[in-house]
């Protein structure tokens, strides 16, 4: 695949002009960026005004899940637009209504109200507030090394360090340990240890807080953004249990892991759990238009049935968004993008990488399922220290960034965090699209090796 159209650096620099005039950029110190001019995207690749192309392990912001410009989902907006455009949230549309069916039908257990937002912030925004009016308590647990999104309740629910200058520690969240074997924080050196010990951490915390003042546990299914930490056996099933055990509501957060992303239509089918509420949004129509939303449980939905649930949005259920997610979920079907996820996964991004793992010094650990995966980047492996200290900027944050380079000047756009570098592509990525990125990353890793001890 090439660019659709000859470079043109003098189009590429107007772009990038007006972004910096105008343009307010998130998660960024303005004057320290330099954002790349885009010229177009196709697939699991996009491409620059310069005529350089990139193939893209970051699916965007892990929500391409069907690739860039997937033509059975332009041409449902195409088709929506003209047909009807937008509507309020109050009243039946037809997409509207068969978006909610198609998710209400791969969503696990009893989850079969649908409640739209935007996006995934305002996902767990509305489902923490669903929690707490269900049940009449205030307080909402959720774990370290965690990401939830940067609205007032979610950003506070985060457990990594974008939470910082934004918690005012009265919003009545508590973080507590999730299970994580490879940096335990429990001493545990086995997973079944880590299960039993994460487990009576969160079991210890709630008896301290009090259980009859908890609302909620909130709790990604794997973990994204902060290293795609996948549970330990028995974990998720020890919390259904000790939600059950003292009426709290569990929240499984699947913005990042659903839809198809780790194999299955949501990451919670891995493990045999059924939370009362989840969230989702980015893949549920590949970010093509924003979406998001609460898939609601029989009981949780009916404490709103002759109750006004005080909440919602303007564009609740944008009919756009819908179109989109309708096709997505269709050619994601028909497609067998799910079941493509899982064997790219099993047979060649998993394997590739623990390859990779095997020849350089710089990966102390691969995890992951499915087109979701992370290395942990390290300088030494006996002793597991970070490649770059936590929350590292600067010259500290220096061997990750010559890392980045590495992989971009071989045609690779990473995803980087801290000390890791995610392998997140489209989960309809081919084989030989796969193999093309293993080969970009275990050249950056040659880079990243330089800075082991």
């Amino acid at each position: 695949m090439t660019p659709h159209a000859e470079p043109d650096p003098q189009a590429g620099a107007a772009v990038k002009a007006a972004d910096r005039a105008h343009v307010f950029h998130s998660w960024s110190a303005q004057g320290l960026i330099d954002p790349l001019a885009v010229a177009g995207a196709e697939g699991s690749y996009f491409w620059d005004y310069d005529g350089n192309r990139y193939l893209d392990f970051t699916s965007g912001l892990v929500y391409t899940n069907i690739g860039y410009q997937h033509p059975r989902v332009v041409e449902a907006i195409q088709e929506q637009a003209a047909r009807l455009t937008t509507f309020a949230p109050a009243f039946a549309v037809d997409v509207r209504s068969e978006a909610a069916r198609l998710i209400a039908e791969r969503t696990p257990g009893d989850l079969d109200k649908i409640f739209f937002t935007n996006g995934g912030a305002e996902a767990v925004e509305n489902a923490v507030r669903m929690a707490r009016l269900h049940t009449g308590r205030a307080k909402v647990l959720s774990a370290y090394r965690s990401y939830h999104g940067a609205t007032s309740t979610a950003i506070n629910l985060t457990g990594d360090p974008r939470r910082w200058a934004s918690d005012t520690a009265s919003a009545g969240v508590v973080h507590f340990w999730a299970p994580f074997l490879y940096r335990s924080p429990f001493y545990s050196s086995t997973e079944t240890e880590e299960c039993a010990r994460a487990l009576q951490h969160l079991e210890d915390t709630i008896a301290f807080e009090g259980p009859q003042t908890v609302a909620a546990i909130v709790l990604e299914t794997i973990p994204g953004t902060a290293g795609i930490m996948t549970p330990p056996p028995g974990y998720l099933a020890g919390v259904r249990e000790i939600c059950d055990r003292y009426g709290i509501v569990f929240v499984l957060d699947e913005v990042m892991a659903g839809f198809g992303r780790t194999g299955t239509w949501f990451a919670a089918e891995h493990y045999g759990v059924v939370p009362d509420l989840m969230t989702f949004a980015k893949g549920v129509n590949s970010g093509y238009v924003p979406l998001g939303g609460v898939a609601i449980s029989a009981e949780i939905a009916a404490t709103f049935d002759k109750r006004p649930y005080p909440g919602g949005l303007t564009y609740s259920g944008h009919p756009l968004a819908c179109a989109a997610a309708v096709a997505t979920i269709r050619a994601m079907e028909d497609e067998k993008v799910v079941e493509h996820a899982a064997h790219i996964g099993e047979t060649v991004l998993g394997p590739g990488l623990r390859e990779l793992a095997e020849r350089h010094p710089s990966v102390g650990e691969v995890r992951g399922l499915g087109a979701f995966w992370a290395l942990d980047l390290v300088r030494d492996r006996e002793t597991r220290e970070p490649l770059v200290p936590y929350n590292a900027a600067g010259e500290a944050a220096a061997p990750m960034a010559a890392f980045g380079a590495a992989c971009k000047k071989n045609g690779l756009w990473p995803f980087i965090n801290m000390n890791r570098t995610h392998a997140v592509p489209a989960c309809n990525i081919t084989e030989a699209e796969a193999k093309e990125g293993l080969a970009a990353l275990d050249a950056a890793l040659s880079v990243a090796d330089e800075y082991t001890a």
